[in-house]
Parts: C-alpha cells; sequence; structure tokens
C-alpha cells in the first residue's frame, strides 16, 4: 500500500455533501475531542471550513462543531441527535482516534459502531473517519504498522462504506520530509499547534478536492445520488453496538432530599442538570434496557455517588481527578455496565463525599440518563 492509500480512503461518493452544495447549503458536523474542539479557535476544522467557503462562494456553509476535549465516543453516541442529527448535518467528520484509546477494546467497538449506525440510519448524511495521533501510536508507526485503535476503526469505515483520512499520518510524513518540525505539530505529543492542526486540515482538505471535484475540478461527482430515505444498514459488526442507545428524560427520575432539575447555563453542551450539593440524597427510576451510562458537569468539586440495580449489592464510585481537570465543566460519562438482561430494570442511587483529600465538594449535576439498548 502507497502512502497516499494509507491517509486516503475513498470508498462511497460524498452524495449528500455534493447534493447540498449544489444546492446552495450545506451543513457540516464535526465531534471528537480536544484535537477537534472548536474552541482553541485554531484546531484542523477551521481550515477545512475555511476552504469549503472558499471553494463554494455561492453555498451557506454552517457548521456545528459538537467536539467536546477529554470525551469519547460513549458520550458521542447520547450527543449524536441533538448536536447533529436534530441540526440537519449533512457531512460529519469523526475524531476518535486518540480519546477512544484508553477504552477497552470490545467496548469502544460497541460504541464507535453504535455512533457511525446512528449518523447513517437515516439516510441523510455522509460521514467520514479522520484519525489524529497520540504518542503512544509513534512505534507501530514508524514501523509501518497501524495502531489497533486505528485498525478497528478502518474495519468499521469499510464495513459501512465510509471514507477515511489518517490525518496523523499525513502529518508525521510531514515531519519526516522535513517540511514540519516536531515542536510544530505537537509540543505536548497530544494537541496541535496552529502548523500541526493546518497539516490535519490539509489531509482534510485534499480528500474532499478529489471527492467533490472531477479530475478537472470543475464539477461535482455525476454518479452522486443521494437517497434521503432511511437506509438500510448492513448488518452490525458487533452485536452489542449501541446503535439503538437512547435518553431517558430527567423529570422521570424519582428523588428524595433536596434536588432541584435546573437549566444549564455554565456548559454550552448541557441542556439541563438534575442537581444537589446534599450528601444522602437519593434518587431512583425504571429504564428498559440492558445498560446504563450516566452524563455529569464533573470536576474536582463533585461527590461521588454509590448505587445498585434491581435491588443488588450497592456499588460506590471512585472516579479519577486529573489536575487538568477544574473544579467542574467536565462533560464526563460513567458507564455502569451494558450486560444486563434486555427488559425492565430499577435503578437507585444515593449521593456520597468521596472521602478522599482529591474529592473537595459535594456537587451532584446528573446532565443525562443513557440507556443501552
Amino acid at each position: 500500500m502507497t502512502m497516499d492509500e494509507a491517509v486516503w480512503k475513498h470508498r462511497n461518493p460524498l452524495a449528500h455533501t455534493c447534493k447540498a452544495l449544489e444546492e446552495g447549503q450545506l451543513t457540516v458536523g464535526f465531534i471528537g475531542g480536544s484535537i477537534t474542539d472548536a474552541r482553541p479557535r485554531h484546531n484542523w476544522p477551521e481550515p477545512v471550513i475555511a476552504w469549503l467557503v472558499e471553494q463554494y462562494p455561492q453555498a451557506r456553509i454552517i457548521v456545528e462543531n459538537a467536539a467536546i476535549g477529554a470525551t469519547g465516543s460513549e458520550l458521542a453516541v447520547f450527543r449524536a441527535k441533538r448536536d447533529l442529527i436534530d441540526r440537519g448535518c449533512q457531512l460529519v467528520f469523526i475524531d476518535y482516534a486518540v480519546n477512544d484509546s484508553g477504552e477497552p477494546s470490545d467496548k469502544r467497538q460497541r460504541t464507535r459502531e453504535g455512533l457511525v449506525r446512528k449518523l447513517l440510519e437515516d439516510g441523510s448524511r455522509d460521514v467520514v473517519l479522520a484519525h489524529t495521533f497520540m504518542q503512544s501510536m509513534y512505534a507501530a508507526m514508524s514501523e509501518g504498522g497501524v495502531p489497533v485503535t486505528i485498525a478497528e476503526l478502518e474495519t468499521l469505515a469499510e464495513h459501512y462504506g465510509t471514507g477515511s483520512v489518517w490525518m496523523g499520518l499525513h502529518a508525521l510524513e510531514e515531519v519526516r520530509k522535513g517540511r514540519m518540525r516536531w515542536e510544530e505539530w505537537l509540543p505536548d505529543s497530544l494537541h496541535p499547534t496552529h502548523r500541526g492542526s493546518l497539516s490535519y486540515a490539509q489531509s482534510i482538505i485534499a480528500f474532499l478536492e478529489k471527492e467533490l471535484y472531477n479530475q478537472h475540478n470543475q464539477r461535482l461527482h455525476p454518479e452522486a445520488k443521494p437517497s434521503n430515505a432511511k437506509q438500510q444498514l448492513p448488518e452490525p459488526l458487533h452485536p452489542q453496538h449501541w446503535g439503538e442507545a437512547v435518553l431517558l428524560p430527567l423529570s422521570e427520575v424519582r428523588t428524595e432530599g433536596p434536588w432541584v432539575l435546573r437549566r444549564w447555563p455554565f456548559y454550552e453542551w448541557i441542556d439541563q442538570v438534575l442537581e444537589t450539593a446534599a450528601v444522602g440524597a437519593k434518587l431512583a427510576f425504571s429504564f428498559e434496557g440492558r445498560g446504563l451510562s450516566l452524563g455529569f458537569d464533573f470536576g474536582k468539586t463533585s461527590s461521588e455517588f454509590r448505587y445498585r440495580i434491581d435491588g443488588g449489592d450497592w456499588i460506590t464510585t471512585s472516579r479519577e481527578r486529573p489536575d487538568w481537570c477544574g473544579d467542574d465543566g467536565w462533560y464526563r460519562d460513567c458507564f455502569l455496565g451494558d450486560d444486563l438482561g434486555e427488559g425492565l430494570h430499577q435503578f437507585e442511587l444515593e449521593v456520597t463525599h468521596g472521602d478522599r483529600p482529591e474529592c473537595r465538594g459535594t456537587n451532584f449535576r446528573l446532565a443525562h440518563i443513557g440507556v443501552i439498548r
């Protein structure tokens, strides 16, 4: 395989993207971690957006960058509907090669496939997988290999016919050729500078140029014929994928103690939280499914909690609070398992302090209840 073949995988035409540009309005979505997050204002989506605006002045380009630092595809499964699908994205870039790398392989295969299936199911958008880089990938890549987290994503892309761009390999090749210094790319071995972000963006732009133009760079793909009908997706690779995961409304939770359900003005990605700061406060709810993943506005002033399902043994959480973590503002998921039998289950929870020096508060701020089906 040549370098070009390794970096750029063109599988199916970007039919919905082509049609949207012809009609004069394209909504582009991004979802991933800190390397894709819009808030630094220099990450790789910015040059990509600028290129689209320049190349298609007749079209309105709408951007929905839903990437959040320090989050993975587990959280993305539950955010996809509100932050990408309901906002009409016709082209979505997914970046989870890095942020999923610390998860067990089997689990990240379930969450990633669930995300891809959710985005493709209604037949309204194109999906492209974009693979970034972290230092632990270097050894395999320097020997011409593919890091496991990326190989798994490529298997997924091949199965669903989505394009992919190995941005990290493109940037590493620039370093090898002397076009970019390592410190210009990744001074902390993970987060690109302006120059590194531009390298990532250039690999995406090259992919789009080939996808959107013919060999003369003058007209859109003639074979791009999108259908807005709900797609017949292929059989899943993983039988326990999260493609049917849903959110349980916070209003359905039963509470005991001083709780409030409130609009959350402190973090743009969270609509409401169910909040208390009282140790001993309790909540309970019923859910239909086989597992749970809870989302929190989390930080060093957050509480811990204990929980049980179907009257079983109590389990107490002890979540890590890294040095970079603030007092709050980390949209953090908490996976409670997905191996229950399908059916109706009962969940109970009690707020605890945590009883560790790094637990500096008792703020319990539940942002979502994710039910895995």
